[in-house]
């Protein structure tokens, strides 16, 4: 048995045949478990076909799954557990067509039991979906099969769960037109990728074409009509090149002159921020805080600002901050003693008078102090792997 509690049992018994849905030794085990006096006795079959009802020679009280891929309409009719089963549950009910199968099932129960005047609502058939947690469709089929199994063993089965009204829907915590984000965002970056490589030859182009031209006129010797044709075919090329890529070659050079200063200045909410552009060495040397590369061509430039660039800018690879303040060092915790509202306490009790109240977490406790996370077997996290109440 794999069920740790001593008042379940439970055992699996193979087929040995591909055309049989139960073991030919169940009624010996059924007999077993009713001598070892069980209350319940759950029966599952390995799933069966259109023609297969030997389930019921078992049971009490049959339940029917089944989804809504059946096929078309008219393939009901050949199904007769649709004749036999006590309860039917369509699984699966957040798929495409359920809504559609889930009608179509309940007229064949009509016809399959004479209930021409039955109501919807009356019939034993529940959409359910069982992956999802306190869905209306199990709920209601729970409440049935309870009843339907007092009904006929006599039993005094008396359930007080509350069931709600409604039909089982699908509660999306991506919702369906939001499926596909994460490839829309590989998608968004390789587009990104690949258009930041093309404009960066486009770049390089117009950068070999300027130094011709220069080289040209300043040999003094070179024919007017060639001079007058490159010059064409530059203008046309910087046609290709985006205006905020052009921005960003016409302003470099006085970027690289602003990380040459002393100090550099940004705005914050209308504040001015003076943050000093070098740190000094114990040999006196000075380092710059932010290097910038010594490019030259244009299409280096290019495709460094578009793929890399300067803390603070688009892209962000080097952080959304020009520089990294000073004065406002986090406060240091462990994150995961406790519930979330002690390491809430804990986060302003260690914060209290301090400068900045920032909090850096971290998740490290159990490598650190070297503890399992449980002791009971059946907890399979290893030191360092362990879940941790955040807030």
């Amino acid at each position: 048995s794999s069920s740790f509690a001593s008042r379940v049992y439970m055992r699996s018994l193979a087929t040995r045949q591909s055309n049989l849905s139960v073991s030919k030794y169940i009624a010996d085990a059924v007999n077993i478990l009713k001598a070892a006096a069980y209350d319940l006795i759950i029966l599952e079959t390995s799933g069966i076909g259109q023609s297969d009802t030997a389930i019921t020679d078992f049971s009490d009280v049959s339940l029917y799954v089944m989804t809504p891929e059946y096929g078309a309409a008219s393939q009901l009719e050949k199904i007769d557990m649709l004749d036999f089963a006590d309860v039917i549950a369509l699984n699966k009910f957040d798929k495409r067509g359920a809504l559609d199968a889930l009608r179509d099932i309940k007229k064949q129960y009509k016809r399959n039991h004479n209930l021409w005047e039955a109501k919807d609502e009356e019939l034993p058939v529940f959409g359910t979906i069982a992956s999802q947690f306190n869905d209306p469709g199990m709920n209601q089929l729970y409440v049935a099969v309870i009843k339907t199994i007092a009904d006929r063993t006599g039993v005094d089965l008396k359930s007080t769960f509350q069931i709600s009204e409604g039909m089982s829907e699908k509660i999306f915590i991506i919702p369906p037109n939001r499926t596909r984000y994460l490839s829309e965002i590989s998608e968004s970056v390789r587009n990104y990728n690949a258009k930041a490589d093309a404009q960066s030859e486009i770049a390089g182009k117009l950068y070999g074409i300027k130094q011709t031209i220069e080289v040209l006129e300043a040999n003094g010797e070179a024919n007017t009509t060639i001079i007058e044709s490159i010059q064409k075919a530059y203008e046309e090329l910087e046609l290709s090149l985006d205006g905020r890529n052009k921005k960003i070659l016409t302003t470099w050079k006085s970027k690289v002159e602003a990380y040459a200063q002393d100090e550099y200045i940004y705005t914050v909410r209308n504040k001015e921020i003076r943050v000093p552009t070098y740190t000094t060495s114990l040999s006196h040397t000075r380092i710059p805080r932010v290097s910038l590369p010594r490019f030259k061509s244009w299409g280096e430039i290019l495709r460094w600002v578009l793929q890399e660039n300067v803390p603070g800018e688009y892209p962000y690879t080097s952080g959304v901050f020009p520089f990294k303040r000073k004065g406002e060092d986090p406060t240091r915790m462990f994150a995961g003693e406790g519930n979330p509202e002690r390491t809430n306490r804990r986060f302003h009790y260690v914060s209290l008078n301090m400068p900045a109240h920032r909090l850096s977490t971290a998740f490290d406790s159990v490598t650190l102090y070297g503890d399992d996370p449980n002791r009971r077997p059946d907890i399979y996290g290893k030191i360092g792997n362990a879940g941790v109440n955040i807030c």
